[in-house]
């Protein structure tokens, strides 16, 4: 019988990219979309970790499941690791992915791409009722680039650019950035302990 765990987010590229890593896990990934009455969680931490801890455990009291909430999002080094966890509202707090891209460009465009060294970090938090909250995390290291790539993934993955790979995130398959990202990193260290914890 699979277990239940609810992706505390409405956010459909993440609930698609969970589900594709915990496919062959038994595990049945839920989304808040699947629970409409749930409370909208303010993020309003000063660190991916508090935010993907308060986000899991509001989620997980209120629904009695197991609940697995992610904060992550890009710093970028020349501008003192902005946007940070404004990330999702860097352009305003109802942003799109475009709006949000078209203001990072406009931040570094006088920056020397020697310059433009960024990563993504993604803090994964799991709370599951009667147990404490568990935590990792995971970085990719990366370039902002200017002039978007690519049409796969969402966020900052098309400007986000990997020289080892000479791609971006947005031109790599849906596998091949499984295998690097972030919440890839961050995902992996949480199957290792997937059973003790759920």
């Amino acid at each position: 019988m699979s277990k239940k765990i609810v992706l505390a987010t409405r956010n459909k590229g993440k609930i698609k990219e969970l589900r594709e890593m915990l496919a062959k896990y038994q595990v049945e990934v839920l989304g808040l979309d699947d629970f409409p009455q749930t409370p909208e969680v303010e993020e309003d931490g000063l660190t991916f970790e508090h935010n993907a801890i308060k986000k899991a455990q509001t989620i997980s009291d209120y629904l009695m499941l197991p609940a697995l909430a992610d904060d992550s999002g890009v710093e970028v080094d020349a501008l003192g690791g902005q946007p940070g966890v404004f990330s999702a509202r860097f352009a305003g707090n109802h942003a799109t992915d475009e709006q949000n891209n078209r203001k990072i460009i406009e931040a570094i465009r006088d920056i020397p791409e020697s310059e433009r060294s960024a990563r993504f970090r993604c803090v994964l938090a799991l709370a599951v009722p009667g147990k404490e909250v568990w935590t990792c995390d995971g970085v990719c290291e990366g370039v902002i680039i200017t002039e978007p790539q690519g049409t796969n993934g969402f966020g900052y993955d098309p400007l986000f650019f990997l020289p080892k790979f000479g791609l971006t995130m947005a031109q790599l398959s849906s596998e091949g950035k499984n295998q690097i990202s972030h919440r890839g990193k961050a995902v992996r260290n949480f199957i290792e302990h997937i059973h003790e914890l759920i």
